[in-house]
């Protein structure tokens, strides 16, 4: 992904994520905005003034982590959102293990509570392993894995969702879910 692909990819997670009404956004209840109302928001961002239909595309083509999804006409963050709407996504029987990378910081909160989303809607989960460390990494140098028995927890009623080709979501995990704590 090229530095501009770059900026673009946090500028618009920021805007469809976290704070919509500071590029004068209107979300529909899935999250959902106008691909024309948010090329017109960039217009106001420094170096992305001239970003296309054609350059949104290339970005979302080229990101690892998959964090937008086209419609039409159309545009919506997969996951990660911090604010009141709530994206809707399907339930699904999620694979037999699932990954959680976080920092090392993080892990005495884990073994007393679980995982929780706390700012964000859901608990967010990978599907394998690396994109887990990439997560984590973000946060810590030397992040933590942690690996989730999806299964088991999927059969005592635990719901998770498919938000894309990596990455699974739920509202909350309980410890004894996690394995090596």
């Amino acid at each position: 992904m090229s530095v501009n692909e770059l900026k673009l990819s946090k500028t618009i997670s920021y805007a469809l994520r976290h704070h919509p009404e500071e590029f004068n956004l209107q979300l529909d209840e899935e999250g959902w905005c106008f691909i024309d109302d948010l090329l017109n928001a960039l217009q106001t961002v420094n170096q992305l003034q001239d970003v296309t239909l054609s350059d949104l595309k290339k970005m979302i083509a080229h990101s690892e982590k998959k964090r937008f999804e086209l419609k039409k006409d159309k545009i919506r963050a997969y996951y990660g959102h911090s604010f009141d709407v709530k994206v809707k996504y399907n339930e699904k029987k999620p694979p037999d293990f699932l990954y959680h990378g976080t920092a090392r910081r993080f892990l005495d909160s884990i073994k007393r509570q679980g995982l929780i989303a706390k700012q964000r809607q859901y608990v967010h989960l990978s599907s394998d392993r690396h994109t887990a460390y990439l997560v984590g990494k973000r946060h810590d140098d030397y992040p933590i894995i942690l690996k989730i028995n999806a299964k088991e927890a999927f059969d005592d009623g635990i719901v998770f969702y498919d938000a894309n080709d990596t990455t699974w979501l739920c509202e909350a995990l309980p410890k004894q879910y996690i394995d090596n704590l």
